[in-house]
């Protein structure tokens, strides 16, 4: 894995866009500090969904990868503007996702837990807002792109 580390202040942070399956073990260990009371994790992963018949077969991400390194930093950066944490992990996968695989791992170590819940929420919303990320939903019938991770659009099922 490619891991871009960044120090913008007391913080030590990890952003990275990576090909192939999260080392998730990894992401989440490297992130205990003794100075951190607290680590919260969010991991999203590939859902089982089924809707008119057809079911979801896996997710394909796609991403402008110079900008969503930027913006994965510029997210670090305003989460340590806000609260008061030690150090923030996201890492975004790319590619073919299976069911059940993780897609995406957030990580954020704070000496108390309500910083480290707040700034992983947020971390997971502004992800969605400002980084280009574009994910396709591979279904038994056909597919669907979903939002442009910078101003979503309404879906409409696309048959190969």
């Amino acid at each position: 894995m490619r891991w871009r580390y960044c120090r913008p202040s007391r913080e030590v942070s990890l952003f990275a866009i990576v090909e192939g399956p999260l080392v998730v073990g990894e992401i989440i260990s490297g992130a205990f500090r003794p100075d951190c009371g607290a680590v919260a994790t969010f991991i999203g992963t590939t859902r089982e969904d089924a809707t008119e018949g057809a079911r979801v077969e896996y997710l394909e991400y796609e991403a402008y990868r110079p900008m969503a390194d930027r913006k994965l930093a510029e997210i670090g950066r305003e989460i340590a503007e806000r609260w008061d944490v030690r150090e923030v992990r996201i890492v975004h996968r790319i590619g073919r996702v299976g069911l059940g695989e993780p897609s995406v791992v957030i990580v954020v170590a704070a000496p108390r837990r309500g910083a480290a819940f707040e700034a992983s929420r947020y971390a997971i919303e502004r992800i969605k807002q400002v980084v280009p990320i574009w994910k396709r939903e591979v279904w038994s019938d056909g597919y669907v792109w979903v939002g442009s991770q910078v101003g979503t659009r309404p879906a409409a099922r696309a048959l190969r």
